[in-house]
């Protein structure tokens, strides 16, 4: 139990950092990792006319989006 409540805290930890980074950087300048663009660009590759800026859970579910 020690072990699971020790990596708990340090998972919290590590949210917290990345959710004040994000929250903070205008994410035209924010870059995780070294393959953000390539990520990107496969997502984008993938899901073409997908709208990230509102997510409606609905389309999301409908039978063309899966």
């Amino acid at each position: 139990p020690r072990v699971e409540l020790a990596w708990a805290m340090k998972a919290h930890q590590h949210a917290q950092v990345y959710f004040n980074l994000i929250s903070s950087v205008d994410p035209k300048f924010l870059n995780l990792t070294k393959v953000d663009d390539l990520i990107y660009e496969e997502f984008r590759r993938t899901f073409r006319d997908l709208r990230v800026d509102v997510l409606d859970p609905e389309e999301l579910k409908s039978e063309p989006a899966k």
